[in-house]
């Protein structure tokens, strides 16, 4: 089990409470968006607001120890910064699963083609997981 309160400490974000709990859902879960954080933290917080949640998951982004994932016809979700990898996501169960693939060739393209200074890029695959294609 990783050490939230000294990889808190590592990225300058105040420790607190809130934000354990947090690096800790994200640790155990992966992947969750601001509505299921606010779930479980609110069992283990019953006067925490999701204002607290957005405040401290924002303070996380700015210090680039969460990534915010976009993923298309649904709500953002938010993972612990890792190496760069893209996301597939299925489209009946919705499960996000992390995928290692470069998407340097991919920049380095668009670059190219549209001269372009691209300072960000993300992929999200969209289909069926095994579980659902089977059914």
């Amino acid at each position: 089990m990783m050490n939230c309160t000294t990889l808190l400490k590592e990225y300058n974000l105040k420790v607190t409470p809130q934000r354990v709990a947090i690096v800790e859902e994200l640790y155990k879960n992966g992947h969750m968006n601001i509505d299921d954080l606010y779930k479980k933290l609110l069992s283990k917080f019953p006067s925490i607001s999701l204002a607290t949640i957005y405040k401290n998951v924002n303070a996380m982004i700015e210090k680039v120890f969460l990534n915010e994932v976009k993923i298309p016809n649904s709500k953002s979700v938010y993972e612990l910064v890792k190496e760069e990898h893209s996301h597939l996501v299925c489209s009946s169960c919705g499960k996000i699963e992390d995928i290692d693939l470069s998407i340097g060739s991919l920049v380095e393209e668009a670059t190219a083609s549209k001269n372009y200074k691209i300072q960000e890029a993300s992929v999200v695959f969209t289909g069926l997981c095994p579980t659902c294609s089977n059914k």
